[in-house]
């Protein structure tokens, strides 16, 4: 592949120079001829309102009488450059701009669903709507699933935590594997493999993946927990177990689990159980909340897969607001809170979905072809962190202010 040059003045391209001082990285994942159209498809998605077509991203540039637009659609759906080495360069970037050097790497992930129909959308699946779904009404909707890794960290002049999408694959469901010699892939599978390359992204750091209910498998789980550590929720009624103890001598296989432990469910009630009483900050984004904590360590363990020690947590409101919760960790030794406080910072990955389809277009592209679907979906997200990070730059200058709107 032929290098691209530096990063030129600021006056050949429509991006401000700070910002292209932050990209001085990445002009060597793509070729000379593509990033300079790349530069110009990120000023236009920026810029332009509405939809985050190829064509309205030239538009709003002023281009709409050049005669070149094809080769700017090549970028996404023709050019030769790898969506995963531009997802290692933005972890690096935010890690290096919002995470301490000796801090835990936090990561939220989750699955999100981009409605989109067309018989020539290979990976289009119908699915559960999340949104327009609740527990008693169930409505479907065709579309593209994703998985999204996010960085997620206390963004000092937003005055909250934010979830920055870095990684995005595409997890389509069981029926595109159809007539397809590879075995389908579930959403696990999928997990497995960005926990796995966010590790080898980050060797050295601590690294915490938190993710809900649908990632609290122990296969997943078993899968990751030499790599990273993982932050899901619980069922009260788990199989729980005391650790193996050492193996007697003698013929026979060792035991791989001690003697059942109480579920949760009977902790809760126990009189005898010890609380502890903690205040989380920004419980999901809103007010601070008073909680009190039950936490000990065990095995968890189901018959024909491999047991995963854990460290359980039992949370219950004081005031009686709110059920009863149990969240567990891979991390034997984590701190009750900051396992608390990694799960409720959680909520900020539906908020970034949300504010990406509301300013950033996400859902309103029009790409059909395999290549171009697989890379503009998770460009969108990624221009999310790179906004943020153009806003943390211009608060290092001059301190934001809120947003005030006339009563």
């Amino acid at each position: 592949m032929q290098q691209a040059d530096p990063i030129p003045p600021s006056c050949e391209s429509p991006l401000p120079e700070r910002l292209l001082l932050r990209l001085a990285e990445l002009p060597r994942l793509f070729t000379r001829p593509t990033w300079q159209n790349v530069l110009l498809l990120v000023a236009g998605a920026i810029l332009a309102p509405g939809k985050r077509t190829v064509t309205a991203a030239l538009r709003i540039l002023g281009r709409e009488q050049e005669n070149d637009f094809p080769i700017h659609h090549g970028v996404l759906n023709r050019a030769v450059w790898s969506s995963r080495a531009v997802a290692g360069w933005l972890l690096h970037l935010l890690v290096a701009a919002f995470v301490g050097a000796d801090a835990a790497v936090v990561i939220g992930i989750d699955d999100t669903i981009e409605r989109r129909w067309g018989h020539k959308i290979s990976a289009r699946g119908i699915y559960r709507d999340p949104v327009r779904s609740s527990k008693g009404h169930f409505v479907k909707t065709s579309g593209l699933r994703w998985l999204s890794a996010q960085l997620l960290v206390h963004i000092p002049w937003a005055g909250r935590i934010m979830g920055l999408p870095l990684l995005t694959v595409l997890a389509p469901s069981k029926r595109f594997y159809a007539g397809k010699p590879r075995s389908p892939k579930t959403l696990l599978d999928w997990a497995r493999q960005v926990a796995l390359q966010i590790h080898r992204w980050l060797p050295g750091r601590r690294v915490v993946i938190v993710g809900d209910t649908a990632f609290a498998a122990i296969e997943f789980l078993g899968a990751v927990r030499d790599y990273v550590s993982v932050v899901t929720r619980l069922r009260l009624d788990a199989n729980l177990y005391a650790p193996a103890p050492p193996r007697r001598p003698g013929r026979g296989r060792p035991a791989v689990k001690g003697k059942r432990l109480p579920t949760l469910t009977q902790v809760l009630h126990d009189a005898g159980t010890v609380w502890q009483r903690h205040t989380v900050t920004l419980w999901y984004g809103r007010t601070n909340r008073v909680v009190e904590i039950a936490t000990a360590t065990a095995v968890w363990y189901r018959g024909g897969l491999s047991p995963v020690p854990i460290r359980w947590l039992l949370v219950r409101d004081p005031r009686g607001e709110l059920p009863p919760q149990a969240f567990l960790c891979t991390d034997l030794d984590a701190v009750p809170v900051d396992i608390l406080q990694w799960f409720v910072s959680r909520w900020q990955l539906e908020v970034t979905f949300q504010e990406t389809r509301a300013h950033l277009g996400v859902e309103t592209q029009r790409q059909w072809s395999d290549l171009a679907i697989m890379r503009t979906t998770p460009a969108l997200l990624g221009l999310f962190s790179l906004v943020t990070l153009r806003a943390h730059d211009l608060a290092a200058e001059t301190p934001l202010l809120p947003a005030t709107y006339a009563a």
